[in-house]
């Protein structure tokens, strides 16, 4: 049978919610603010919550077919690759290109007289 039962649904729920608001108020490792992005930590986690155990393996503590510390460490690796991933396409979007010396005396830009040297 494929599917969850409601108390494995709802574990992984707040397994997931516990680290989205651990990482979120807490370490505050965020890459947006508000509550949107606490929502978005939240399904992020419930998944890597869901992906721990097939991932990591089916170890300690068991309940309703939901084992506990493989779902704690897949929601935490799931919600900071997020917040990383997010944090490093900002930073390669914001990067320039070099421009050197000799490229600045022959480039002209739209709006700007241009100035002979």
């Amino acid at each position: 049978m494929l599917g969850m039962n409601l108390l494995s649904f709802l574990i992984l729920t707040l397994i997931g919610a516990v680290v989205a608001v651990a990482y979120h108020y807490v370490i505050r490792y965020r890459f947006l603010d508000g509550s949107d992005a606490l929502v978005g930590k939240l399904i992020v986690g419930w998944l890597g919550a869901w992906l721990g155990s097939p991932i990591l393996g089916h170890w300690l503590w068991k309940v309703e077919n939901v084992y506990i510390v493989p779902a704690i460490l897949g929601a935490i690796a799931a919600i900071h690759l997020t917040v990383l991933m997010g944090k490093a396409f900002a930073k390669l979007a914001s990067m320039r290109p070099a421009v050197t010396e000799e490229k600045k005396k022959e480039e002209i830009r739209p709006g700007k007289p241009a100035v002979a040297a």
